[in-house]
């Protein structure tokens, strides 16, 4: 389900009265790729339910030049649509620290390209008792390589 900020404390308060284990990740997912679907695979695999920040498109417009390729609707839409995703949140700040403290995790995953040292909201969840975990990364996929890769084919311009 793609959820507003405002709604999403009822959310998370439904699923842990079933108690279910939550997961959150974060990300701009701009161009899904082979890379995004492994982190969001593992993520799932940690918990019961697995819950998404999504850069705004403001937010990702403030940490990479030329981006967002798709804006925020398109890209909560893909992520809603993939099967490991239970819920995608918006944010806007340059960090999701503000919904990761809202959401309470019991594990917090980023992809291996992170330090634990510098995952938003990492000593925030370890101080409630949760998990930080990072999982490697897709050799050869990434969304700037991808865009490298479409703006050298033959037909691209």
């Amino acid at each position: 389900m793609i959820c507003k900020k405002r709604a999403l404390p009822a959310v998370i308060r439904s699923y842990r009265a079933s108690g279910k284990k939550i997961v959150f990740t974060n990300g701009c997912f701009d161009i899904i790729h082979p890379g995004h679907i492994r982190i969001l695979k593992k993520a799932r695999m940690l918990g019961d339910v697995l819950v998404v920040g999504l850069n705004s498109t403001s937010s990702v417009k403030s940490i990479k030049r030329g981006r967002p390729i798709n804006g925020f609707p398109a890209r909560a839409e893909v992520l809603n649509a993939i099967k490991f995703v239970d819920v995608v949140c918006g944010f806007s700040g340059k960090t999701p620290e503000e919904l990761i403290k809202k959401i309470k995790p019991d594990v917090l995953v980023k992809g291996g390209d992170w330090k634990e040292s510098e995952i938003a909201g990492a000593d925030f969840v370890k101080s409630i008792g949760g998990r930080v975990r990072t999982v490697p990364l897709k050799k050869g996929h990434s969304t700037t390589a991808l865009i490298e890769k479409i703006e050298k084919h033959p037909r691209a311009g």
